[in-house]
């Protein structure tokens, strides 16, 4: 099997640095990480746009200017009145137009205006999130390969949140598809590069604060562009086999501990869920485990993440029907994020214990395949009646979230691509979440909020528990009923973390678009890096 590189983001290749707004166009470097933007692209990319972020009031009380950071000459703010008046940009978030500056600004070819939307979300870190990435798009749609936009600011100095959330903006709106064609036609080149402009007078904490904002950003979006990549794979490229030698590249690349059972030591362990899910398939299941030991003393808290890692989901014996099959590639969503989160681990360096784990394997139709009606064993010996092989991610999970506590996880996250039934409740617009632990639940929907993404709580009660009571087994994989498939199928995976204090994700619905939609992409988002990134890198990012 040829290598994955090529189809996995190593690094951004977008570059965002902070640059002196009276250096951009110099030669000279600047402080720390503010050296002026260099052309890599020869002569086409040494031109720069400028990036203007514009609410609607400001464009109808002419006051936009003020965002430009610069003097704008009268004849393109004509041009940009005569824009507003037909309609054709109106500051709203997502709005974007590019304008030729004809040599009025020598600094500048054109002039990029971006809404953010109504001045009441001008401090708001989703509309600058949301706003850098239309700008990201509206580049690579121009053909503009380097941007320069002054800092957000916060009354007047520049805001190390909200520049956080620019960059985060920008680096994930220029995301792209991997694509497998040997030929194409010509592709308009890639935002390349972004200068985000601060005056002279920022004192030096307020720039130290804002490169370690920048830093930050590059952490979650790479992890983020990570998980996307890993994804978007095609499920003949990514088998538990490669999954797992991915797992163990990320984790030597920042030190960290990664420990695989393949086939034989899955058997030994007693991981009968996992075994029956994935002995159907050609490719074995792998059991994946990374430790990440921070700076906290070693009696703390560990968190176990668990990482649903099917590759390929055919239903097994309870096949799919064949119409939108092919979007089971994201079936490993759930592993796909895991994997991401290491980079930002390993980057941002949290005081935190975790141990990661994502049990691998393809859910295949076979001779040997596990069959409705059997009874298996997950590896604290307690019995599952399968009524569903459809049902899979739950039963490899149950063995997860077990190997994760025999690591020493006192906490259990898991996220998975889990169900159909979530799309039912919230489409694919949030992830829905099943906890056994109320602060533990409200501390996750908060980081989801700081991180722009959206989570919504759904109920355990008990009535939910009793349709998963089995008659000749501890518990059942599915419900006799399609009522309330996404809370029961959450409620399976926490029948085995037991006491353990344990939330639980489903991205069923928010893994993967068949369109591009909002500031998401097409194919898959990366949905819950971001709020994981900063639910275990709390103290870091907010430090």
């Amino acid at each position: 099997m040829e290598t994955l590189d090529r189809f996995i983001t190593q690094e951004l290749k977008l570059r965002i640095v902070l640059v002196n707004e009276e250096r951009l166009g110099g030669a000279g470097a600047g402080e720390t990480g503010s050296e002026a933007p260099t052309g890599a692209e020869g002569d086409a990319a040494g031109a720069v746009a400028l990036a203007v972020f514009v609410t609607p009031e400001a464009l109808a009380a002419d006051a936009w200017t003020e965002a430009a950071g610069t003097e704008v000459p009268e004849p393109l703010v004509q041009a940009v009145r005569s824009l507003a008046a037909r309609g054709r940009f109106k500051g709203r978030l997502g709005d974007a137009e590019a304008l030729p500056t004809l040599g009025l600004m020598p600094r500048y070819q054109a002039l990029l205006l971006c809404g953010l939307g109504d001045a009441a979300r001008a401090e708001d870190t989703d509309a600058w999130r949301s706003a850098g990435v239309y700008a990201a798009r509206a580049a690579h749609e121009h053909g503009l390969v380097r941007l320069a936009a002054p800092l957000p600011r916060a009354g007047r100095a520049a805001s190390r949140e909200l520049a956080q959330a620019l960059a985060e903006g920008l680096w994930l709106g220029a995301y792209r598809m991997p694509s497998y064609a040997t030929a194409g036609g010509a592709q308009p080149p890639a935002l390349r590069e972004v200068a985000l402009l601060h005056g002279r007078a920022e004192a030096p904490d307020t720039l130290a604060g804002l490169e370690r904002a920048i830093l930050a950003a590059e952490a979650l979006a790479l992890a983020t562009n990570v998980a996307r990549d890993l994804t978007n794979l095609p499920g003949n490229y990514l088998v538990p086999e490669t999954l797992a030698r991915e797992a163990q590249a990320l984790a030597a690349r920042y030190g960290l501990e990664c420990t695989v059972l393949d086939e034989h030591g899955i058997r030994e362990q007693g991981m009968g869920g996992l075994e029956a899910v994935g002995k159907g398939s050609a490719n074995p299941p792998r059991m994946i485990a990374v430790r990440y030991r921070g700076t906290a003393e070693e009696n703390a808290d560990v968190i176990g993440l668990v990482g649903k890692g099917i590759t390929f989901d055919t239903g097994g014996i309870s096949l799919k029907k064949p119409e939108g099959m092919e979007e089971m590639i994201s079936d490993m969503g759930g592993a796909a994020v895991l994997l991401g989160l290491i980079h930002t681990l390993g980057r941002l360096k949290p005081p935190i214990h975790a141990v990661i784990v994502i049990p691998a394997a393809e859910n295949m139709p076979s001779g040997s395949a596990f069959k409705p009606g059997d009874v298996i064993s997950a590896m604290n010996g307690q019995t599952i009646e399968v009524l569903n092989t459809d049902a899979e991610g739950r039963i490899v999970l149950a063995d997860g979230v077990l190997y994760a506590k025999a690591l020493g996880a006192t906490r259990l996250i898991d996220v998975a691509t889990l169900t159909g039934a979530v799309l039912v409740c919230f489409g694919d617009v949030a992830t829905g979440a099943v906890a056994n632990d109320e602060p533990m639940l409200q501390e996750l929907l908060s980081a989801a909020k700081r991180a722009g993404e959206k989570v919504w709580p759904l109920p355990n009660y008990p009535e939910y528990h009793d349709m998963l009571k089995s008659q000749v087994a501890d518990i059942r994989n599915a419900t006799s009923r399609s009522w309330a498939g996404s809370i029961t199928a959450g409620l399976f995976i926490g029948f085995f973390a037991g006491e353990t204090p344990w939330v639980h994700l489903d991205t069923g619905g928010t893994a993967w678009l068949w369109s591009e939609r909002g500031t998401e992409p097409l194919g898959g988002t990366g949905a819950m890096v971001r709020t994981l990134s900063c639910y275990l890198c709390h103290s870091v990012l907010n430090g």
